[in-house]
């Protein structure tokens, strides 16, 4: 910032004006402190703070908290474009029916800032049709800390309650809800992406939508790019990528006659997958019948669930991982197997480079073919060194014995996993494991933690009316630092996440 002395004014008075310009107290030279407001979005768990700023390339965050001690903020928006632009930062992490005190602050081009002073905001109740689950936490081990952050469950309700995404804070307390689809995943823009089976939405904090694609746009791209399959719906998972496009996994449908084993014709459910750009086209896309056996169907074909009902379910895909070197990591239940995917940033061939799982391409170090994964979730790459790679992949264990179902603990087991696998060798090793105790026959998700433990969440278990959501230590008798018992409903999938805002962290 270049500052002329005004005529009249003397060095010093002018030194003095330089000086209080650069620390932004107040808008800055010549400038108005912004003007503030604070009202009710459509969540009644979510504010927006309104804040009109004076300057250009400047930016607006909130802290908040139950006392003036704030304790939570949200991320800074982007710098402002224009002079007396409004900026609107929604705040959301609260409790329902709950005073919470919040103040903005400003951050100038030249360093400076700018504080707000202190208001209340009174969050309101959850809708009464809303009904809730039952959330039970406990700490089994006190010297034990669990990570920091909130817990992001997507759950399925056992009768239609509607709330179906929502988040926890390390209390077991509902800080956040929306009315969406399954798995719900943070973006690093601050917004979420779901799925309810015909949308792939993106959605703000109060639930509106941001974007959507839905499975007619996905048919007319993918018919106008000349791909000869179409999709019959979006499910299970979907990634963001860095260059805002996302990955949906969907189903596609297709006939075959006189299969071994299945004279006439069969209707077959298989699993695509499609990169959508910013502008809702498809610019990439991979099918399950042009790289797959279809002979191979270590569960038989089981009936797909609607809108399939009635089709053979042959792979049975739940979960998407982008890997460091640009291809993608594929869980495909029905197959046992996590695969790898020539992607390439949306260049490459779709050849899948190595099959993970019993009767795949790793040969496993134990040698106990039981010891590998079946019946899968939520595979994640942990670390990555040069050719060797530690995944996380819940282990539900189904069809791992002789017993068709696993409708009893005998022989029937869930794991959390950690596999350390070696591309270039091809050999696999179980890294680390814990076996709670029980079967939990599908869903559940697992991920390493930023202080070193394992957290996974253990789905329909079975000895269990709901789910558990565990966070332990990664050691050879793992101890549990915090569990989440929830009734009422399925957590089809839960995240321990640092905060409801990219790049923030909430210690408590």
């Amino acid at each position: 910032m270049t500052i002329r002395c005004l005529q009249g004014l003397s060095l010093v008075s002018c030194a003095v004006l330089f000086a209080v310009a650069t620390l932004g107290c107040g808008g800055g030279l010549n400038y108005p402190d912004p003007a503030t407001s604070i009202s009710t979005t459509q969540n009644p768990l979510v504010a927006q703070y309104q804040v009109t700023i004076s300057q250009r390339n400047a930016g607006a965050w909130v802290e908040f908290g139950t006392d003036t001690t704030y304790g939570r903020q949200t991320s800074a928006t982007a710098p402002t474009t224009s002079f007396g632009q409004t900026v609107n930062v929604l705040v959301a992490g609260m409790k329902p029916k709950t005073t919470y005190h919040m103040r903005a602050h400003v951050d100038w081009q030249n360093g400076g800032s700018w504080m707000d002073q202190d208001h209340t905001f009174t969050t309101g109740a959850i809708p009464s049709n809303l009904q809730l689950p039952g959330i039970t936490v406990t700490r089994p081990n006190s010297n034990l800390t669990p990570q920091a952050g909130v817990e992001l469950i997507s759950a399925i309700p056992f009768v239609n309650t509607l709330i179906g995404d929502f988040a926890v804070d390390l209390q077991g307390n509902i800080i956040w809800y929306c009315i969406g689809g399954a798995p719900i995943k943070p973006m690093q823009n601050g917004h979420y992406i779901t799925n309810n089976g015909t949308d792939l939405r993106e959605i703000d904090l109060t639930g509106s939508t941001i974007r959507d694609v839905t499975v007619a746009q996905v048919n007319q791209s993918l018919q106008a790019g000349g791909y000869t399959f179409s999709i019959t719906d979006f499910h299970h998972d979907q990634l963001t990528l860095p260059d805002g496009h996302w990955i949906a996994l969907a189903n596609t449908l297709k006939e075959f006659t006189n299969l071994p084993g299945y004279p006439g014709v069969l209707n077959v459910v298989g699993d695509a997958l499609l990169d959508i750009d910013l502008t809702g086209n498809v610019v990439w896309a991979w099918s399950a019948f042009d790289h797959l056996d279809i002979n191979r169907h270590p569960w038989g074909f089981l009936p797909a669930l609607p809108p399939n009902a009635g089709a053979g379910d042959w792979t049975h895909g739940n979960a998407l991982d982008y890997t460091s070197d640009g291809n993608l990591l594929f869980s495909m239940r029905a197959q046992d197997w996590v695969i790898k995917i020539d992607y390439a940033n949306g260049a490459g061939a779709g050849d899948i480079f190595w099959r993970l799982g019993y009767g795949g391409d790793f040969t496993l170090a134990e040698g106990d073919p039981s010891l590998w994964f079946y019946s899968q979730h939520n595979s994640r790459v942990l670390t990555t060194d040069g050719s060797q790679s530690k995944l996380t992949i819940w282990d539900n264990g189904n069809l791992r014995t002789d017993d068709p179902q696993c409708g009893t603990m005998t022989g029937c087991y869930s794991r959390a996993t950690i596999f350390q696998i070696d591309e270039s060798t091809k050999v696999a090793s179980v890294f680390w494991q814990d076996m709670p105790g029980f079967f939990s026959p599908w869903g559940g998700s697992i991920a390493g933690l930023a202080n070193g433990n394992v957290e996974f969440d253990a789905n329909a278990v079975f000895s269990y009316p709901g789910s558990q959501v565990v966070e332990v230590t990664q050691t050879d008798n793992p101890q549990v630092a915090w569990q989440l018992n929830l009734t009422g409903e399925d957590a089809y999938r839960a995240n321990r996440i640092p905060s409801l805002y990219p790049g923030v962290t909430w210690q408590k």
